[in-house]
């Protein structure tokens, strides 16, 4: 419960988020492109400082351009599913997903459809495996939405590990969602990072998002190796 309550004084960050600019920085992203995913009830004006963080390092990053997400459909998907492959079909390079919270299970499934155009997929305290009751947030998701948290209108198993790298950012403090959920078993993501900090934090705060970017650098030079 005080894990929840810490939620409201995070929401602040929500609310300025076109107003912050980002920090200067190694750039790293090397032109790919990059969709940014936003929570659930939220849209891109959430994730701002994130784009802008982004394509201060070398990204060209954008919003789903959705307008608010409220759960999983299949519109929104197929849309994002050609946004997907016309990026990368403009840059000829796989393209970086990225989503906060409900965002992350879209960015799974994306992944798990056309894992030819991605490039890897981060989930930032996404619920993407375990008892999606768990979450404070199932019974609003229920009531916005003609199906239940355990039955999304998606064939893909979002548990499931999608066939690009992946990365779970998660918070043991998260009080949304419950943190067993967002770095998952054994198997279901390549590689994990812990930032105890509030939900609404912790895809708003440049200090979580200089993390964040940092294990993506991390896992680009794995691969290089």
């Amino acid at each position: 419960m005080r894990n929840t309550l810490r939620e409201g004084l995070a929401l602040p960050r929500v609310i300025l988020n076109p107003f912050r600019l980002p920090k200067s920085g190694e750039k790293f992203g090397e032109g790919r492109a990059a969709i940014v995913i936003p929570g659930l009830t939220t849209g891109d004006i959430s994730t701002t400082l994130l784009r802008r963080t982004l394509k201060a390092r070398g990204f060209k990053p954008e919003g789903w351009r959705q307008g608010i997400n409220l759960g999983a459909d299949p519109a929104k998907l197929r849309t994002l599913d050609q946004r997907l492959e016309q990026l990368y079909r403009q840059t000829g390079k796989p393209v970086v997903l990225i989503g906060w919270s409900m965002g992350g299970l879209y960015a799974r499934v994306l992944a798990h459809r056309s894992p030819q155009h991605v490039d890897m997929v981060v989930t930032v305290a996404s619920p993407f495996s375990g008892d999606r009751h768990a979450n404070r947030a199932w019974k609003l998701y229920e009531a916005i939405n003609d199906h239940t948290v355990d039955n999304p209108p998606f064939k893909e198993d979002m548990t499931a590990k999608p066939p690009v790298p992946t990365i779970a950012v998660w918070s043991a403090t998260d009080g949304i969602v419950a943190p067993s959920c967002c770095h998952g078993e054994n198997g279901e993501a390549d590689y994990t990072l812990r930032i105890d900090v509030p939900h609404f934090t912790i895809g708003t705060s440049a200090t979580c998002i200089e993390k964040i970017l940092a294990k993506m650098k991390e896992v680009d030079a794995v691969r290089e190796r």
